[in-house]
């Protein structure tokens, strides 16, 4: 109970020219985050450079709440490789393998066939009605790297936003509190 009170009699404490400097802080690391993100789709070429496998359908090369690291480039898609798309009507990106790859002569555009690893069918009951392959502006990327386990933080986030808010209020209490 004592650091309770300890926090607000700090949080009183705090002068105009204190937290005006903590808000410029923050302002400064979310600038700088959202700098980094910006790059990071710059030098990848991909919509969204990172993101979280969120079910078991990749298993067993990957698990739920691993994290992968996109690139798109020029290079057509091969069978073979691990693809991130989105479908139409579809917020949440998909992580399927290319199992199929079709290239139209005339342009030499790709068109590809998905499936889960850990499925026992094809994709083509995801993707939006009639369409039965993806073309390149669904594909967000290819995989090139991953990290095990990361992404759970995001997944417990997403899954429990109470969890979200409460670490959002602590951040903020710290930055608040914070004597620097």
């Amino acid at each position: 109970m004592d650091f309770i009170g300890e926090t607000i009699d700090s949080i009183k404490s705090i002068k105009i020219r204190q937290l005006l400097t903590q808000a410029i802080t923050l302002g400064l690391i979310v600038t700088s985050a959202l700098m980094i993100w910006k790059a990071l789709i710059c030098i990848t070429g991909s919509e969204s450079p990172v993101v979280v496998v969120l079910s078991e359908s990749m298993e067993p090369g990957f698990q739920r709440g691993d994290i992968l690291f996109l690139q798109m480039t020029k290079e057509p898609i091969r069978a073979g490789e691990i693809v991130v798309f989105s479908i139409d009507g579809r917020e949440i990106p998909i992580v399927h393998r290319a199992i199929k790859v079709h290239e139209r002569g005339d342009t030499k555009e790709v068109d590809v066939l998905t499936k889960g690893d850990n499925n026992d069918i094809d994709d083509i009951g995801l993707y939006a009605e009639g369409q039965l392959w993806l073309n390149r502006q669904h594909i967000m990327g290819r995989a090139v790297g991953f990290l095990p386990y990361v992404g759970w933080v995001t997944i417990i986030m997403t899954e429990k936003p109470f969890i979200k808010y409460i670490l959002i209020g602590a951040l903020g209490l710290l930055v608040l509190t914070s004597k620097d």
